[in-house]
């Protein structure tokens, strides 16, 4: 709806330094206000935005209508000059108002086509919805879009992205917009498949020459035949008598997930806690915490007596149920609300933590993850989190030429 009591300008053209000072500075000798302002620069094009209200304190009385007519003929002439060209409309308040609820949605696709965008903006379109902003986080490893979207029905908005994606083969995340956005985070993740490729127990599996009984535990604990403090007994069981040298072997073989090291060392410059929580083994994890610089870390513990593997575990099991509560202990350790935790996971033994965490992020999971999680990523990049909380590929590598990452 329009309102013919402000006045939009947009001004378009080949970007380069002063352009938008010399606009406004032809704007400052009119008794106007701003009630709205934006540029971007995409390819080397600038778009500046601007709507305008009459300062009627400034000029009591005076006609808007006039004023108008005054800042076209000016701004015409300085955008000859400049070789831009403008564009003026009614403006729209819509500034001024606050909607019920704002949300920011990210898609995410390695390449991200224009169907894909287009399948995901109709959502938002028959949500009842509103796009008020779109911005580019990323082009690498995958290209990203954050967009903010104000109105219309959460719920349905939500839902609907959530199959679209299936469809298109894209991942989306839905996240409400606020200051606790910008608050102190907490960030917990899963390790085997999720911080390092691979599993741990499948390594040490290997150095006891029990790989394939390993798997076939394993392989009834995915079937649902057993729960995950049986399996995990069962196959560690399994590596009884194992040298406890195996464990620097498998120390030395373990490889971080691509992206591991730039999301945590990203999100420890923006002041993120950082922790881990495992089904697998505080001899490993022990090691991720001093290499990664983590806050917090939670595992099992595997007995070792005279230098050889016991079969056994010390202490309790730490499963689905247990990486949640520990999710919830890192939270009042840090002190940081669940609703500002983020949890990583990919398997079935994740999901308590991925719900409980005020964001739960599917990484390369299974299927029943996936569909219960608040978001998932597809691709094997675990630095693509950083852009579902809103960070830019720019920002990541401008902090790096400031501090040299060690990787």
């Amino acid at each position: 709806m329009s309102d013919e009591s402000t006045l939009l300008v947009t001004v378009t053209g080949r970007d380069r330094p002063g352009i938008s000072a010399r606009l406004l500075s032809t704007l400052s000798v009119f008794p106007v206000t701003i009630v709205d302002l934006e540029q971007v620069v995409l390819g080397g094009r600038l778009v500046l935005g601007a709507i305008l209200e009459v300062d009627e304190r400034v000029a009591p009385g005076v006609s808007r209508q006039r004023v108008f007519e005054e800042i076209r003929s000016a701004l015409d002439k300085t955008a000859i000059d400049l070789d831009m060209e403008v564009e003026y409309a009614d403006g729209n308040n819509r500034v001024n108002e606050v909607a019920s609820e704002r949300l920011h949605v990210t898609v995410l696709a390695a390449p991200l086509r224009p169907g894909a965008l287009g399948a995901i903006t109709s959502c938002v379109a028959r949500s009842g919805a509103n796009i008020d902003r779109i911005e580019r986080l990323s082009g690498y490893p995958v290209t990203s879009v954050e967009m903010e979207i104000s109105g219309g029905n959460p719920d349905q908005l939500r839902a609907e992205l959530a199959m679209e994606s299936a469809t298109q083969g894209v991942d989306v995340a839905v996240q409400a917009s606020g200051l606790h956005r910008r608050g102190k985070h907490l960030i917990v993740m899963d390790v085997d498949s999720t911080l390092i490729q691979g599993e741990v127990i499948e390594l040490l599996a290997a150095h006891a020459n029990c790989l394939d009984e390993v798997a076939k535990v394993t392989e009834e604990a995915m079937r649902g035949e057993l729960d995950f403090e049986e399996s995990l007994r069962r196959r560690v069981s399994l590596l009884k008598g194992l040298d406890a040298s195996a464990i620097d072997r498998v120390r030395e073989e373990i490889q971080l997930t691509p992206g591991a090291r730039t999301l945590v060392r990203t999100l420890k410059r923006l002041g993120y806690e950082c922790g881990i929580v495992s089904g697998g083994f505080t001899q490993i994890t022990d090691v991720l915490v001093e290499n990664l610089g983590l806050d917090y870390s939670a595992a099992n513990t595997l007995e070792i007596l005279d230098g050889k593997l016991t079969g056994n575990l010390v202490g309790p099991i730490i499963d689905r149920k247990g990486k949640a509560t520990t999710l919830q202990r890192f939270a009042e350790e840090a002190g940081v609300p669940l609703e500002q935790t983020v949890a990583v996971g990919d398997g079935a033994n994740d999901l308590d933590m991925l719900q409980t965490a005020g964001l739960g992020v599917a990484f390369n999971a299974k299927p029943v993850v996936r569909q219960q999680a608040d978001t998932s990523v597809n691709v094997p990049y675990l630095d693509t989190i950083a852009f579902i909380l809103g960070i830019t590929r720019e920002e990541i590598e401008a902090a790096d030429l400031v501090t040299a990452p060690q990787d």
